[in-house]
């Protein structure tokens, strides 16, 4: 019960964290270098997005609020990046099909060029992605790569048709590493790359990212699984249902990604977890003459589950991409239950052949002084009647 009671404990405290530290808006500022190039460029407003390293700069017209001069960089850091992408959608919320599109393209002799693409539900299945007019007035496209900064960046002015709405603009930014000649090639698909979207208000630089919810039930599920199938079980195989659960829903949610490794472990854990905790409930008695046989397969099972759990936990923590704290904080978990378990096995090894010994010693004469007595009393019980 109190081991139930603290895990408990630290599950609310975790979850209440990441409620509290995940806002809906939010506006951090640029990065040094890319101030540095949004000044020359007479762009006073700039944040980092959330995904991809990327940053971005804006200035509205003092004199027509639909025209906007854009400013879209990261930093290489010796990437073969080849293209970056910023785009706008009219649709009721960001995402990658419908959005209007610019798309700046750095070819392997070093040349660099922009155009204006419309991005489909074709792209999407993996379709050419051909320059096209789009219905946002874009001039002064153009792809730069900053040497001594390191960075990619892409610069234009477009005017907004009314249909769109400067303090609620949904817009999109990618990255892509490979193109053939002006048709860039798909981007990768990790998660990274399919939540660079948000709505901002360009007035004032608060923006809702799309995956917010989903961000937050990630890093739960995240949380969840790693108490309850990774540290605390048997007891924290609720609280590993729990996490199976809001897995189960994010695998719904994300209909545009999946990721089946990380399913089939899952479906794999939760499968034989349940088998662990209903075979004890039904578990042999020690009388029976196969329950060694059951304890036999109840311990490669668990173990086999621990080391599956380990694995899937480490992969989930790499589909998330966080900083290293995550990774590091789950290895020193491991290390002192692996030095726990070191410990236990010393100790009921030592105990098994210390008893061992102690039931083949056979004190000297007791045997035959057993039988001796018993002889004797059998010959007096005679002789009485």
């Amino acid at each position: 019960m109190a081991s139930t009671a603290v895990t408990t404990f630290i599950v609310f405290i975790a979850v209440l964290f990441l409620l509290v530290n995940s806002s809906a808006a939010h506006y951090i500022p640029c990065s040094e270098s890319l101030i540095k190039i949004a000044q020359e460029k007479n762009i006073s407003h700039c944040k980092k997005l959330t995904t991809l390293g990327a940053e971005f700069g804006w200035e509205v017209s003092k004199h027509n609020e639909s025209q906007v001069d854009i400013l879209i960089g990261t930093r290489l850091n010796n990437a073969e990046m080849v293209w970056l992408a910023w785009g706008v959608n009219p649709e009721d919320k960001p995402q990658m099909v419908g959005t209007r599109a610019i798309i700046g393209i750095r070819q392997l002799n070093g040349s660099v060029g922009a155009n204006t693409y419309n991005i489909t539900g074709d792209t999407k299945l993996g379709c050419k992605l051909q320059p096209s007019e789009i219905d946002v007035n874009v001039t002064r496209m153009k792809l730069d790569y900053a040497t001594s900064l390191d960075y990619l960046t892409l610069h234009a002015t477009i005017v907004l048709p009314s249909m769109y709405n400067i303090s609620r603009l949904n817009h999109v930014w990618q990255v892509g590493y490979d193109a053939q000649g002006a048709e860039p090639s798909m981007h990768p698909t990790a998660l990274q790359n399919v939540d660079s979207t948000e709505t901002i208000d360009l007035r004032n630089g608060l923006a809702q990212h799309v995956g917010e919810l989903e961000g937050r039930l990630r890093k739960i599920h995240g949380v969840l699984n790693i108490i309850g199938w990774g540290t605390f079980l048997p007891a924290g195989y609720i609280l590993g249902v729990t996490g199976w659960s809001v897995g189960l829903w994010l695998g719904q949610a994300s209909k545009h990604y999946s990721f089946k490794i990380h399913r089939l472990f899952a479906t794999f854990i939760f499968t034989f977890t349940t088998l662990q905790m209903l075979a004890l409930h039904l578990k042999p008695r020690k009388t029976d003459e196969y329950r060694k046989y059951w304890n036999m397969y109840h311990h490669f099972l668990g173990y086999a589950l621990l080391a599956v759990i380990s694995v899937n936990i480490f992969h989930g923590i790499d589909i998330l991409r966080p900083d290293h704290s995550w990774k590091w904080a789950y290895v020193g978990i491991l290390g002192v239950f692996a030095v726990i378990a070191i410990a236990l096995e010393i100790y009921t090894w030592a105990k098994f052949l210390t008893e061992d010994k102690k039931s083949k010693t056979v004190k000297p004469g007791s045997g035959s002084g057993s039988g001796s007595g018993g002889t004797a009393a059998t010959e007096t019980q005679t002789t009485t009647s």
